[in-house]
């Protein structure tokens, strides 16, 4: 519909009785808060009332969500009904994409976006196969905002839904992510998934991919001891990059809990960030390259049980004094918590 006209003098809507919005002036009382909408987003939404309480199922109707959505994108119910029309009149959703597609570049952080997208693709009649732009479109997503939670959270279900994760360009996707920015903890999060999520298209399917006894620990069934080793060794190679970043510190942790090893099997790697500098035999200093590396030392030593807690209380006390006083309240409570033995156990 061009601008400059209304709906009201539009022909094609003649036949038409709008309903109004009800913010409870009619009752006799003011409404406690009125919101300024546009005059011509009013008179839209007065026709979609209308539309839709006819369910009308029409190309008018089709024109009349595209119309609301240009204006307020977040109007989810307006999505609901715009998807119905499409099925109902068999449109082409590889059309529907495209437009779609436009829409959000525009509209980089709109939830109900991604949610149409996602019913769309759900069609296995539509899509029985991944479409073969759909990956270079997140990728175009991406290079907007490579953080972004809607285009991940969808990038998850597609992974389900047609069975992506071995693939080679999901691999590919995210390492480029990561070598474009190793902070991107939602790279580091979907590179997870792919290697130790639940091969099911349940959408609430937990992690890691896990049944039996093991699966309260967080274990995998059966673990791929190379796959193990290979993640272990890119995550260690990502931590020299950046040693402050908690990204591959914290899909290192997640890994070895997956396969049931110990943190110590990292001591001696945590150990080359942690430095005691000696003079004639005696402690001066400690170089301290990774705060993330004295709190993995920290719980390798809490781990392998020492008979003395002092090099955790250590590394714990670095920790709260110089190299992350921020949560010094938290490093205290785990101090008392390791000299304190019994009020843990409580």
């Amino acid at each position: 519909m061009a601008e400059s006209q209304s709906y009201s003098t539009d022909p094609e809507w003649a036949n038409i009785q709008p309903i109004e919005l009800n913010d409870g002036s009619d009752s006799g009382s003011l409404p406690l808060a009125t919101i300024a909408y546009p005059s011509e987003y009013l008179e839209a939404t007065s026709y979609l009332r209308a539309v839709m309480a006819a369910n009308e199922m029409s190309e008018r109707a089709l024109k009349l969500t595209e119309d609301i959505i240009s204006m307020n994108p977040a109007h989810y119910t307006v999505w609901i009904y715009r998807a119905k029309i499409i099925f109902a009149l068999e449109k082409d959703l590889h059309e529907e994409l495209e437009w779609l597609n436009r829409i959000s570049l525009k509209f980089l952080k709109n939830y109900q976006i991604w949610q149409h997208r996602q019913v769309l693709m759900a069609s296995t009649t539509h899509f029985p196969t991944l479409p073969p732009k759909e990956l270079d479109f997140l990728m175009d997503m991406f290079a907007q905002d490579s953080k972004n939670y809607h285009v991940w959270t969808y990038r998850h279900w597609l992974v389900r839904r047609f069975q992506l994760w071995d693939t080679p360009r999901e691999t590919q996707d995210v390492e480029n992510l990561l070598n474009a920015d190793v902070r991107n903890n939602s790279a580091w999060n979907h590179r997870f998934m792919l290697r130790f999520g639940p091969r099911t298209d349940e959408p609430d399917a937990g992690m890691p991919n896990s049944n039996g006894p093991a699966a309260e620990k967080g274990q995998l069934a059966v673990v791929d001891e190379d796959l193990v080793d290979a993640e272990l060794e890119y995550a260690k190679s990502k931590i020299l990059l950046a040693p402050e970043n908690r990204s591959p510190w914290s899909y290192a942790r997640g890994v070895l809990r997956a396969s049931g090893r110990p943190l110590s099997e990292w001591k001696d790697f945590a150990r080359r960030l942690v430095t005691d500098k000696l003079e004639d035999g005696r402690m001066v200093d400690v170089e301290v390259k990774s705060s993330h590396a004295l709190e993995w030392l920290a719980d390798v030593y809490v781990e392998e049980g020492e008979p003395s807690p002092a090099e955790a209380v250590r590394m714990l006390t670095l920790l709260k004094e110089k190299y992350d006083p921020i949560r010094k309240n938290y490093w205290e409570y785990r101090i008392k918590m390791i000299l304190s033995p019994a009020v843990a156990a409580a």
